[in-house]
């Protein structure tokens, strides 16, 4: 189980998490046919991949504006428990928990599922198509 939390731009609390069971790669991107999308002008149609590798997963750049973590461009990342990554210099930071306990001791559960879309600037919440 991988789960993403969308983080507050300021406060870096958590706005958003979407949790995903079986799925072997996760897009995230301002496509309506990414798992995770994010309405923001700096983050890419098609921004980051996390593929599973075995037991571990990898976070793929995919995006023009980059993707970064503690302010340094990535390409290709393994992830750890609570890494936090960033879509672009200026862009929305996904934080991405691995375990269970970590999820349910910090977070929030979603109402929202997979398929809806977050505008990551103003937080605001827009559903895609039949969810």
């Amino acid at each position: 189980m991988i789960t993403l939390v969308l983080l507050h731009p300021l406060q870096g609390t958590p706005v958003q998490t979407w949790t995903f069971q079986d799925d072997s790669v996760i897009r995230l991107g301002r496509a309506h046919d990414n798992n995770v999308v994010l309405l923001s002008a700096v983050v890419s149609r098609h921004h980051v991949e996390i593929h599973h590798q075995g037991q571990d997963w990898e976070a793929i750049n995919l995006g023009t504006n980059g993707t970064y973590i503690d302010g340094k461009r990535i390409d290709k990342v393994m992830v750890n428990d609570g890494l936090v990554i960033r879509l672009a210099r200026s862009g929305p930071k996904i934080q991405i928990n691995l375990t269970a306990h970590a999820i349910s001791s910090t977070f929030p559960e979603s109402t929202l599922s997979p398929r809806e879309e977050v505008d990551s600037a103003s937080t605001s919440i827009y559903p895609i198509g039949d969810s």
